[in-house]
């Protein structure tokens, strides 16, 4: 039987799934609308498609790692509670290995990497109607690299990766839980943008009482960058008190081992997600109103 657009139409219009999708069924089940219907419900795909738009800003960070090479993966669900089930876990700790052993740059790639006999967006769906939430496979980052990795995740909701060049996989793991617990937003004094040290000088110089402006500009350049070195410190992984030993920094802890840090990658669950706060309280009140 042929697959026309209005059947496919038809077919998303009562099952809410995607073009693609709903044609696919229809292929599977030979025009046959009521059995392309079943068929989407089976596999979760009409339940995860009305689904999509619901805001999914919980979740957990998954982590998988072999030698040099680790990935981490973000996985949102719509509340903590589903975050928490043993059917989800599962799901992100797959997801993670699923990453790990393909060549998948980022989370849209990874939907077609193969999982449980099927591919990880299939994995995602049924999960979905299962757990009656939306879900998504939202970020992945990785590190293939010669030196030493370290992944950690913190409560399930941060993950980091670091890339550390000598030293050893116990360093490597306390940078991870530094960055972690810290966040700094760059790596080295070298990293930090030009743009970002000229606006903080500008700053500080405004700060600076009348009087001082007034002092010989080398003393009042001096002066400034004093200030602006220790801003850099703040914002940067080697410019940071250890959280191991905070009476050394980062860069001398670093030091001591011979190593140094090429670089990492820090993942939390919702980071940039704008979340729908729900006050039910006012809603019983609005609909006892009517």
């Amino acid at each position: 039987m042929e697959i026309t657009a209005s059947l496919v139409k038809e077919l998303r219009e009562r099952s809410g799934a995607g073009m693609m999708e709903c044609k696919k069924a229809l292929t599977e089940n030979a025009g046959n609308i009521d059995a392309a219907m079943e068929y989407l419900r089976k596999t979760g795909l009409a339940k995860a498609d009305k689904k999509a738009d619901r805001v999914a800003a919980e979740g957990r960070i998954g982590m998988a790692s072999s030698g040099g090479k680790a990935v981490l993966v973000e996985v949102n669900s719509e509340t903590d509670f589903v975050a928490k089930d043993d059917n989800f876990l599962s799901f992100v700790n797959a997801v993670a290995e699923a990453a790990l052993a393909s060549d998948a740059a980022d989370a849209e790639a990874l939907k077609s990497v193969a999982m449980n006999g099927g591919t990880v967006e299939e994995a995602r769906a049924a999960l979905i109607a299962k757990v009656g939430e939306n879900v998504q496979v939202r970020r992945l980052v990785r590190v293939n690299s010669a030196n030493t990795v370290a992944a950690y995740i913190h409560g399930g909701r941060i993950g980091v990766l670091v890339d550390l060049a000598g030293g050893d996989m116990e360093l490597a793991r306390g940078i991870a839980m530094h960055v972690a617990a810290m966040n700094p937003p760059y790596n080295k004094a070298a990293d930090v943008p030009a743009d970002f040290i000229a606006k903080e000088k500008e700053i500080e110089l405004a700060k600076m009482p009348e009087k001082d402006k007034n002092k010989p500009a080398d003393i009042l350049e001096k002066i400034i960058a004093g200030k602006v070195s220790k801003i850099i410190n703040e914002v940067t992984l080697y410019g940071q008190p250890y959280v191991l030993n905070t009476d050394q920094s980062v860069e001398a802890a670093v030091k001591a081992a011979g190593a140094d840090v090429i670089g990492f990658q820090r993942l939390v669950v919702g980071e940039g997600i704008e979340k729908v706060v729900e006050d039910y309280a006012a809603e019983v009140a609005k609909a006892m109103a009517v």
